[in-house]
This record gives C-alpha cells, structure tokens and sequence, in this order.
C-alpha cells in the first residue's frame, strides 16, 4: 500500500474513533435528563419561617410557612421568601450545572457550575458560593469515569460554550 492510502487509512480510522467517543459521550444524555428531572434543593430560612423546594430549572416546587411566619410584618415576610427563595433557585440552578459538567465537562472542556457561579454573583452581587443554608441536595450518584483527553483536540483551547 501506499504511504498516502496508509496515511488516509489511519485518519479514517481516527475519526471513527472520534464518532464512538461521541455516541459514547451522547449514549449519556438520557441518564443526564433523568438525574435532572430528579434533582431537588430545599432551602429554610435563617430562623426558620420559611422553607422553599426549587427542582429543575429554577422551578418552585414547595413553599411552607411556619406558623411564625405569619406574625411577621407583611414586607418583612415578603423579603425572608423571596430571599430564601432566590437560594433554592440557585442551588437548584447549581445543581444542574454540576450534573451538566458531570456529563460533558471534561469531554468538551465546559465548568458550566463556574459559570453559573458567576452569572448568579453579578446577578444578585453575591459571593460565588454555594447557598449555606441548602439541607438537601441531589441523591449520591456513582462516579463517572474519565475521558480519554486524547480524543478532544478538537476543543482543547476550551473555548466551546465559553463566553468571552
């Protein structure tokens, strides 16, 4: 054979690698959908009046008032629930970044967490922290595996789905 058909040979050989690895790495978005659907942060505020439950995407699944919560002035108890509900939101949001870069992280050089992190501190001028008071969080997962970081030169300047 040829050195050039040889060379031809082993760049196609190469690139099925690459398909594998990307049905591999997609074959997972099923399980993704699932842990995402799945995952929950409740959040009770500092003194107790009241608890928020955020699911996917931010979604309030629960709100609960103790019954002190009711003898509190109206813009009081106004401001402890949308405080304490901003932080389910974001630990929820948290979350759900986390299970992103769980999946494609290291496959596509992502740290959506960082990033989310990030838009949530210049959004609300917090820390880029995760929420003190969150009590419950996704259940434990199994540990994943790493990638092979051989088959993703093409996104070795970590530039996919990065802002700039």
């Amino acid at each position: 054979m040829s050195a050039q058909m040889e060379q031809l040979i082993a760049q196609f050989e190469h690139f099925q690698a690459k398909v594998r690895h990307a049905e591999a790495r997609f074959a997972e978005v099923g399980d993704m959908q699932e842990r995402i659907a799945r995952l929950e942060t409740t959040v009770t505020s500092p003194s107790g009046e009241v608890t928020v439950v955020a699911g996917a995407g931010g979604t309030v699944t629960d709100l609960r008032l103790s019954a002190g919560a009711m003898r509190l002035e109206a813009g009081h108890l106004s401001s402890v629930i949308m405080s304490t509900l901003r932080q389910a939101v974001a630990g929820a949001a948290q979350q759900q970044a986390g299970i992103v870069d769980d999946t494609f992280g290291e496959a596509f050089g992502l740290d959506t967490s960082e990033q989310v992190r990030e838009a949530q501190a210049e959004a609300f001028g917090t820390a880029e922290e995760e929420p003190a008071s969150q009590q419950q969080q996704q259940p434990s997962r199994p540990a994943r595996r790493a990638a092979p970081r051989d088959d993703d030169d093409y996104f070795d300047d970590g530039s996919f789905l990065r802002r700039s």
